[in-house]
């Protein structure tokens, strides 16, 4: 079977709820991720907060199998997650990871995996969504890094996942290219993507969230409502995190 149909014949694999069963990540003697229970719906925009060193981005490459955990399993649709469900999912890095090739060709290497109707179309849609449809033919390693991160958001939305997880994509961007990603995220969701985003903002994290999940020391510690957790905290470290001041 060619790749193009297997991605065809994966259109009716169920990916949510996406669960993480008593999940353990560990290395060493050094315990990253420990026994994290929670439950992640379609219906919200989820966002992982906590300090540096919290397991926010250890969690996230569990999720989408890019770490084999410990102990526990992570579930899509009450099934253990599998290369089909990872096929389903897609993750944007804080560092854009591009071909070198054009802006249009890194969006082409993608979309002939997928063979829409009109690929043409389909990648100026994309590129159009994240204001680079200019710059198609220009070399992607020339564009500045917003415009980079731009494109990556571009490729990764291009398989259409049903899961996407954003691992802090905006920490190192202008504010300009911050509120278009803000923006396409909301569109994404909006169309039904689960959105999953990890972010150290928590203005961000008001902007963009429906419900916070609040971690610290590898673990969960709140997972809530956004307005919730924005007016009234549960726990001290996420009081003190909110108020700027250190978490230990």
């Amino acid at each position: 079977m060619s790749e193009r149909i297997a991605l065809s014949a994966l259109e009716d694999t169920p990916s949510l709820p996406l669960q993480a069963c008593e999940l353990s990540y560990v290395v060493g003697e050094r315990t990253l991720i420990n026994a994290v229970d929670l439950t992640l719906l379609p219906e919200v925009i989820t966002v992982l907060m906590g300090p540096n060193g919290a397991g926010k981005s250890v969690l996230l490459q569990l999720l989408h199998g890019l770490r084999v955990p410990t102990r526990g399993q992570v579930l899509c649709a009450g099934q253990p997650l599998t290369t089909a469900h990872r096929l389903r999912q897609a993750m944007l890095f804080q560092q854009p990871v591009l071909l070198r090739r054009s802006v249009a060709a890194n969006l082409d290497f993608v979309l002939k995996l997928r063979a829409p109707e009109d690929r043409h179309a389909e990648r100026n849609r994309l590129l159009g969504d994240v204001g680079l449809l200019d710059k198609a033919r220009q070399p992607a390693r020339r564009l500045s890094g917003g415009e980079q991160q731009r494109l990556a958001l571009a490729r990764v939305l291009a398989v259409r996942p049903r899961v996407l997880f954003l691992d802090e994509p905006t920490a190192n961007l202008d504010p300009a290219s911050t509120a278009l990603i803000e923006n396409v995220v909301r569109r994404v969701h909006q169309a039904g993507t689960k959105v999953v985003f990890v972010s150290h903002d928590a203005a961000q994290g008001q902007r963009l969230a429906d419900e916070v999940i609040f971690m610290n020391h590898g673990e969960v510690l709140e997972q809530t409502a956004a307005v919730h957790f924005f007016d009234a905290p549960t726990t001290r470290s996420a009081r003190d995190y909110l108020a700027g001041k250190l978490v230990f």
